[in-house]
């Protein structure tokens, strides 16, 4: 097949959307699929533009890593607010469809299949416009909960008590229209299974489930952690609003104050990194901020590491959503320490991988670590949860579960 991918995010920009396809990409080529893709430039997190002439400039076309070609498309540098965002979502959007149209004009080039992922959500409909006018299959791809968690996150506040009547409206009509869209597409594909079944009482014709996954193959699981010293927590990932992590670091401050010998190692980056770190100097939190790693180096940190952290709000979509650095804690083998609900919650407790609390729950977190640093048995976890990220959450397996899919809709 020729896959089309119409993506706000891709390689070489580091963040959950794009490592998703990054992962994808290479084993759907390896199994005989030409992928193009339509793309900004990478410029997240900052929402600017490095180096504008460089080979990811707006117009180019090159080859990617993995022999894909990456068309780069008009984008709009913005700033954090929810509507500088969607301005450059939306601008975004907009060039895909004229430079597509134009790039792709002969019949020779077009796609079998059009692929559109959020977020952003403008994406979906410069898929479906595309799809629309060369008759071929549209898949809308909801990596999170799109749009609901939009409305749980209160960024339509905005800073403000209530929400204006003009945000409210339009933020419903988009609603309306993200649903419009969807349930137009030949398939809607979501990451968890929990959100697919909401996505069906939503009245979608299809909808299947392929995982965000982690490179379960290439992390090994490690032994068992050390028999003594202070407990070590390890977090890994996004550093946001959505992950909470206030209530870790307010939680290591506690349990240091209560005696417990914590130590909490943050790698990674976000919105809220700065702020982290203020807040943990203001408390004297055992917190050591590492930042952004190479892939590569991350392994070492779960070396280091007795109990890792997966953390996310209290937002009732969050329900739905399986971080993937969950499968990714699975595969290593490391005691799981889960500020989550919903399916996250259920696979840490089915698998016995780790231990669940509420989430924003200082006191259950500190109770917590201070168990494991009195009873370092506890920290030992059977190999269940190895056995299923493997069987479950490998790219392999989940390249192959898109490419049978992918097949289906274009037959």
């Amino acid at each position: 097949m020729r896959i089309l991918l119409v993506s706000h995010h891709y390689a070489p920009e580091n963040n959950a959307p794009q490592r998703r396809w990054s992962a994808l990409v290479p084993r759907l080529r390896d199994l005989g699929n030409e992928v193009v893709v339509f793309a900004p430039p990478p410029h997240y997190p900052t929402g600017t533009l490095d180096d504008p002439r460089g080979e990811h400039a707006v117009g180019s076309t090159s080859r990617g890593q993995h022999g894909e070609t990456v068309h780069r498309v008009r984008f709009r540098e913005h700033g954090p607010g929810l509507r500088s965002r969607s301005a450059d979502q939306g601008v975004a959007a907009l060039d895909t469809v004229w430079r597509a149209l134009v790039r792709l004009r002969h019949r020779a080039d077009r796609p079998d299949v059009v692929v559109s992922t959020a977020p952003g959500l403008p994406s979906l409909f410069a898929g479906w416009v595309l799809a629309l006018v060369w008759r071929v299959p549209h898949v809308v791809e909801m990596r999170d909960a799109w749009p609901d968690l939009i409305h749980a996150s209160g960024v339509l506040h905005d800073g403000r008590r209530t929400v204006s009547l003009k945000r409210r409206v339009a933020t419903r009509a988009a609603d309306r229209a993200v649903t419009w869209v969807q349930r137009r597409a030949a398939a809607v594909v979501t990451t968890t299974d929990a959100f697919a079944e909401v996505l069906r009482s939503r009245g979608m014709r299809r909808v299947e489930v392929v995982r965000n996954g982690a490179p379960v193959d290439a992390v090994p699981a490690l032994e068992r952690p050390r028999d003594e010293g202070g407990l070590h927590v390890l977090y890994v990932g996004t550093v946001g609003r959505s992950q909470g992590l206030e209530t870790a670091v307010e939680a290591a401050a506690a349990a240091r104050a209560l005696g417990i010998d914590v130590r909490l190692r943050i790698v990674g980056g976000g919105a809220l990194h700065s702020e982290l770190q203020a807040l943990a100097s203001t408390l004297g939190a055992p917190v050591e901020f590492v930042g952004r790693v190479l892939a590569g180096k991350v392994p070492e940190h779960y070396v280091w590491a007795d109990t890792v952290l997966v953390s996310l709000r209290d937002w009732p979509p969050f329900a739905w959503t399986v971080p993937s650095k969950l499968y990714e804690a699975l595969a290593v083998g490391r005691h799981i320490s889960a500020a989550v609900t919903g399916e996250a919650a259920h696979l840490v407790s089915g698998t016995g991988a780790g231990t669940v609390v509420p989430p924003g729950d200082v006191e259950a977190l500190v109770t917590l670590w201070g168990e494991l640093a009195d009873d370092r048995t506890l920290l030992s976890t059977p190999s269940t949860g190895r056995e299923w990220a493997r069987a479950n959450a490998g790219f392999a397996e989940l390249a192959a579960s898109y490419d049978a899919l992918l097949r289906e809709v274009v037959r």
